[in-house]
């Protein structure tokens, strides 16, 4: 088809031939066999002129229709094995979408723009559940337990931050910490999530021989943040959350006995080999190492 495009757009078989970098008589042999193929006469020729036939106008413009959706085929083929298009199906949980899964996706956005995104708030049970079942590429998620068929992918360390009232005392200090306030009223997220920042939070209390006086617990951190501004307690947060600003609120930085900073790591499927899921992660652990958040000193100063 392609020689048969250049033949009928040049009219000329030297001048096509050397387009195509062939030579004139073995263009003239595959014109040949493609009539004898259809059968019809495409091309009326002799010693002074070049012409197409009404059969050969015909196929010349279907023709060229098909050389374009071959070239579409291979366009989308190509991009699809370099995992420059198709579908990104993302679980999200918590704290990181005010900070570091906007940057991956805006950093992935620009190299691929392809390919089409959709975010699915889910707890890291269902996060794992729906890799299981295909019906998610990758999720993020902290403190994720190990599974045997689930991998998982240390993202950043964050420093957590204590989220007080504005009018709250301690409020006029850079960094507070955890034992200056193991009596007051606390909001806890996430509730009924196994080993979540709750449990985290719990094992920072236990250090000082203490467990945190608990007036909420709620389900997001959007809503433990509205609470903290609305005066009814203290909450430990990632540090990503300070990107969340409501009127009446402060963030600290937290120091206490043991280590106050929290995992946020990737899971995906064991074995998945999409190039979409590969160029992804490689966004992600670029981003990852280029702006971890430092962890706060979070040592009691002896």
């Amino acid at each position: 088809m392609k020689y048969f495009v250049a033949v009928a757009e040049e009219l000329n078989f030297n001048r096509a031939a050397e387009r195509l970098y062939i030579t004139q008589p073995a263009l003239s042999r595959q014109i040949q066999q493609l009539e004898e193929a259809i059968p019809a006469v495409l091309l009326e020729r002799n010693s002074k002129r070049v012409a197409l036939t009404d059969a050969g106008q015909a196929f010349y413009q279907q023709a060229l229709n098909i050389l374009a959706q071959l070239q579409h085929a291979a366009d989308e083929s190509r991009l699809l094995a370099e995992g420059r298009k198709g579908s990104l199906v993302i679980g999200i949980f918590g704290s990181s979408i005010l900070d570091f899964i906007p940057r991956v996706l805006q950093a992935f956005g620009r190299t691929h723009p392809a390919v089409e995104i959709s975010l699915h708030p889910m707890d890291k049970d269902a996060q794992i559940q729906a890799l299981r079942e295909r019906r998610l590429s990758i999720g993020f998620n902290r403190l994720v337990p190990n599974e045997p068929d689930i991998e998982q992918e240390l993202v950043r360390r964050e420093a957590l931050m204590l989220a007080l009232p504005a009018k709250h005392p301690l409020a006029a200090r850079d960094s507070i910490e955890l034992g200056e306030v193991l009596e007051e009223p606390f909001i806890l997220y996430p509730r009924g999530v196994r080993k979540g920042l709750t449990t985290h939070v719990r094992r920072l209390f236990a250090d000082y021989d203490a467990t945190p006086r608990v007036v909420q617990e709620v389900t997001d951190v959007t809503t433990s943040i509205a609470l903290v501004a609305g005066g009814l307690g203290l909450c430990v947060v990632p540090q990503s959350t300070v990107n969340l600003r409501l009127p009446g609120v402060e963030y600290r930085a937290l120091r206490c006995r043991g280590k106050a900073e929290i995992e946020l790591a990737c899971l995906y499927r064991k074995g998945d080999s999409s190039p979409i899921l590969r160029a992804f992660l490689d966004t992600v652990r670029q981003l990852g190492s280029q702006e971890a958040t430092p962890a706060a000193d979070n040592r009691q100063a002896s």
